[in-house]
Formats: structure tokens, sequence, C-alpha cells
């Protein structure tokens, strides 16, 4: 009599760098169907839902957050080591989060301001996404990251397909919703045009402009989008808070605000 054997449930990971948890935290939120992706996977680490702590290899690891200091630059290039298939997830991951914001500032000067004995913190001037220190096969957009996205990435990964994620901007998900666009009737300004799917397009839809939460759209033209807003009337105290945001350190979006402070300066 031949004997059935089962297949092997691919091993979980998630990993935390610098960020709040909330990208996790919407993962734990899928409530009913967690418990569906949890018969899929082994859950091997997820120290926010778990004391069980497993060592790789893994199958699938989940990174959020960025590496702002000289250890965790280390520690991600384990996790690499480790994971067949890394998903980066949320801002601070794909694009350095909010944290980034040193990235413009004197990071000597804010230990001074905050530490009473700054020699004691090791930390790295910067933010920056998980992408800039290893490669990386699948990102996750948002800030947080869009849960019902999570679960689909996980479910093709489990079943051997290669997730379809889209590419296009907020602007068509307005149109398909039948939402007036806020900049054309109201003069709002709104990174819409420039801004990757996967929000839904909620803050348009309650006469809010996109403030770019989901990060730049592919070959997206973060200049013409300045300029057209420029002589619409908007200023660069309302452009540089939507730019220089949970995505700010995103390339297309830094060059945005470079092309903008020089565009004003003439």
């Amino acid at each position: 009599m031949s004997g059935s054997t089962s297949k092997k449930r691919p091993r979980l990971a998630v990993f935390k760098f610098a960020s709040c948890d909330g990208c996790q935290l919407s993962l734990l939120d899928c409530e009913d169907e967690l418990l569906t992706v949890a018969g899929l996977v082994e859950i091997a680490m997820f120290p926010e839902a778990s004391s069980r702590m497993e060592p790789g290899p893994y199958d699938i690891a989940l990174v959020e957050g960025s590496i702002t200091t000289p250890h965790d630059a280390k520690r991600i290039q384990e996790v690499r080591k480790q994971a067949a298939i890394v998903v980066t997830i949320g801002a601070c991951a794909t694009a350095g989060g909010i944290q980034s914001l040193r990235n413009w500032a004197s990071h000597e000067d804010y230990l001074r301001c905050v530490y009473a004995k700054p020699e004691y913190i090791s930390s790295l001037a910067t933010s920056t996404a998980i992408a800039e220190h290893i490669q990386v096969d699948y990102e996750l957009r948002g800030c947080p990251v869009n849960r019902h996205q999570l679960l689909y990435v996980l479910t093709e990964l489990v079943y051997g397909r290669k997730p379809r994620l889209p590419a296009h901007s907020v602007c068509l998900d307005c149109k398909r919703k039948g939402t007036v666009c806020v900049e054309v009737a109201q003069g709002i300004p709104c990174l819409g045009p420039v801004t990757h799917a996967g929000c839904g397009a909620i803050c348009p839809a309650f006469d809010r402009g996109c403030y770019g939460c989901f990060g730049p759209a592919a070959q997206c033209n973060c200049n013409s989008l300045v300029t057209t807003l420029q002589t619409a009337g908007s200023t660069n105290a309302q452009l540089l808070p939507l730019l220089r945001n949970f995505n700010g350190a995103a390339p297309e979006f830094q060059a945005a605000v470079d092309f903008m402070n020089r565009h004003s300066s003439h």
C-alpha cells in the first residue's frame, strides 16, 4: 500500500526594524482571514504575535521598518541570507518612513538636544529603505500597508504563484469610483497623479488631497505635477509637507523637492 505525504507548509518569519509596528498590526487585524493564512504557513517567527521564535531558514520573510542603526544594517543582511523570499511592507521599509526626515537635518544636533549623553547612542545619520541594503523580491507600499493586498501576496506566494501588484496611480482609482477631482473642482493640492495605488483613493473621496502615503507610482512625472500645482496657485509651503512625508526619502519625491526649490528660485 502506497503511503501519502502531506506537503510541507512554507515557513514564515516577520521582522521589525525602525517602525511603529502598524503594518504588522494590519496583518493581525485580518482576524478571520489570518486563521486561514496561519493554516497555510508555519509561522516560525512573529514577535508581535507570539513568543515562539525559531531560527531560519525561512521561505518567506516579511520585513517592516527602515534601517537607522549600524546594528540593523548588519541584521538585515542576515535576514536576506535566511529568507528565500523577502517582502518589505509599509512606507518605512519601502521608502525610509517618516523617520527619514532626519535625512535633511543635523543628526548630531538632534542627538545633543534629545539625549543627555549622546555618546552612548548608536544610530545612523539617515533612515533608508530596506532595498538600499539588500535585494528585495516584493514591495508593499502604504502607511500602513493595505491588509487585503498583504493577504493576497501571502496567499499567492504560498501557492507558488507570482503576485500581480498594481502600478497605476491613485487618479485611476478615483475615476473608477466616480470621485470628482479635488484639484480641478476645488483647487486642493493633490499627489494622486504621482502616487502608487493601493489605498482605495480614500482621501479624495472625503474632499482631501492625496498626500502620497503609498509612495511614488511607476514612471511618475513629479516635476510636471509640481509645475502644474504651482501654476494653479499652490505654494512651496503647501507642497513641501506633501512630498516630504511618509515617503519623503523616495528618490522620485526627493527629486521633485529639489526641482521645486530650483524652480522657485528663478
